[in-house]
């Protein structure tokens, strides 16, 4: 039996094998396999249709597809890293297999599976798009293929690559920062359309026209041309796809006998900061010098710092677009939005512990005990949240011409982020959910969690909008005088949610011990 067949195989083996797991594992195959059929049912659509478009249209269109088709399948791959074990190398560097039949097969697995299977789909629609003449159709089929296998070699090539750096912390740390800055780029047209900087028609012929001479351009390009240019553009785009699989097999050799740094022991220094200075020793100094570490050295807490960052920038950017240019609601709006994403990481806060919450279990004796441990955390969190809006509403007001809502935003932003952690805290201990310990930044629950994990964040934005909508409408309305109440609120609903949190949640401590300490 060939390489190529036997992994195929067992890739098979190991999409079915998720309808003989429990019931979540069935539930999440089979909403895989819709979303799947879905995507490569309305992509063929929407292909297919551009042949009612204008020919120079219809492949400029054709162009940024089949590039965003190639940028997805590079970066992609990259935020399961950690999920999908096929994705390491490390994983397979015991298999008896040369190096060569170890890529084979590995090319072969990425090709088996449904969403493989999609994205050829939806590029073959391209053959009824944007093809002329039975030499476009003849030649698109190579043309298709190829950029199948551009997609394939180009994923495994990032991933082999980079495989040993995002073991390390490091290494995801950049990816996170990495990914949200992606996923903002694709937000980019939209962002200039609304600022009216650009003619939505004459941004997709300028960005076609610099995607014309890269590897998803030719494939394009070769569809609509069907002719002997066409025949050149294949030839060179089959000469790329070899030269990216040949340095993937380089890459992969080369990870397969390269040790791996992220099990090598780091350096530990012990030093006084700020916490040790201001707080006297005792439990509620503890949790709070823990949980800083937490923020500092954890990816997932630095996912979320930074995603709410770039995501306050971006509404505040789009919105100055809108006419509401000097305004009041141009920095509140963002500003709350930010404060509502960071108090959301409050909504599960003894996930992140998993199984050594026990530890913490046994310290509590009583609610006090839990009650200060909550707190901790809100303080800890309190320490990077409050001068990171303060800082975000400064940028935006500068940014849209209205220093003088800097101090009424800040104030109501705070007041939203103390709502925030309030609700938090009772989210924590009415549904909580295993955070898994992976070397992925981009995890959510453990199997079978997912739901709960959903409840819980729905949850907790529902009673943030809920008590803050009494603090943010009347200043929106145009009454800033009210954001002065906008912080002793929060911190009433702050105390009042973690004294409740702290009886509902000693009585139900085994149940959250046992909820945060799912496999995973």
């Amino acid at each position: 039996m060939s390489t190529a067949l036997l992994f195929a195989r067992l890739k098979l083996r190991l999409v079915a094998g998720n309808l003989r797991g429990d019931l979540a594992r069935k539930f999440g195959f089979v909403f895989t396999l819709i979303a799947a059929v879905s995507v490569a049912g309305l992509g063929f659509l929407l292909m297919s249709l551009l042949r009612l478009a204008a020919p120079d249209l219809a492949l400029d269109l054709a162009v940024l597809a089949f590039a965003a088709y190639w940028i997805g399948w590079a970066v992609v791959p990259l935020l399961a890293f950690g999920l999908d074990d096929t994705l390491d190398p490390a994983r397979l560097s015991l298999f008896p297999l040369r190096t060569h039949q170890l890529a084979v097969g590995m090319f072969a697995a990425s090709a088996t599976g449904v969403w493989p299977a999609a994205t050829l789909v939806v590029t073959t629609g391209a053959l009824v798009g944007v093809a002329s003449g039975i030499g476009g159709v003849l030649i698109g089929v190579v043309a298709v293929c190829l950029q199948f296998a551009l997609c394939l070699v180009t994923s495994r090539l990032v991933t082999t690559a980079l495989s040993g750096a995002l073991r390390s912390r490091r290494g995801r740390d950049a990816l996170a920062v990495a990914a949200i800055f992606a996923i903002l780029l694709f937000q980019l047209p939209n962002l200039i359309a609304n600022q009216g900087l650009g003619d939505p028609l004459a941004l997709i012929r300028g960005s076609a026209e610099v995607l014309r001479w890269t590897p998803p351009g030719l494939a394009a390009h070769a569809i609509a041309d069907g002719g002997p240019v066409a025949l050149a553009e294949v030839l060179v785009l089959a000469v790329i796809v070899v030269a990216i699989g040949w340095l993937w097999i380089k890459a992969l050799g080369r990870a397969l006998v390269t040790t791996d740094a992220s099990t090598q022991a780091a350096s530990v220094r012990r030093s006084s900061g700020l916490v040790d200075r201001f707080l006297p020793d005792g439990p509620l100094a503890a949790v709070v010098t823990k949980e800083l570490k937490y923020i500092r050295r954890d990816p997932r807490f630095r996912v979320g710092w930074f995603a709410s960052i770039v995501v306050t920038g971006a509404i505040a950017f789009s919105t100055t677009g809108q006419n509401l240019q000097g305004s009041l609601p141009t920095v509140l709006g963002p500003a709350c939005l930010g404060a509502m994403m960071l108090a959301l990481q409050s909504c599960n806060a003894f996930g992140i512990d998993g199984r050594s919450l026990w530890m913490n279990a046994v310290a509590f004796g009583d609610e006090r005990g839990l009650r200060i441990d909550l707190t901790g955390r809100h303080l800890a969190g309190a320490l990077v949240a409050l001068p990171l809006l303060l800082l975000m509403v400064t940028a935006v007001a500068l940014f849209t011409g209205v220093p003088s809502a800097i101090l009424p935003a800040a104030l109501t932003s705070w007041g939203v982020y103390g709502i925030g952690v309030g609700v938090g805290a009772m989210t924590s201990v009415l549904l909580p959910y295993t955070v898994p310990d992976r070397l992925n930044a981009f995890t959510g629950a453990a199997p079978g969690q997912g739901g709960q994990a959903f409840a819980a964040s729905f949850g907790a934005m529902i009673g943030i909008v809920g008590l803050g909508l009494p603090l943010v409408l009347p200043v929106l309305l145009g009454l800033p005088w009210v954001s002065v109440l906008a912080l002793p609120y929060g911190v009433a609903v702050e105390y009042f949610g973690t004294r409740l949190a702290a009886r509902v949640g000693h009585a139900r401590m085994p149940e959250v011990l046992d909820a945060v300490s799912k496999p995973t």
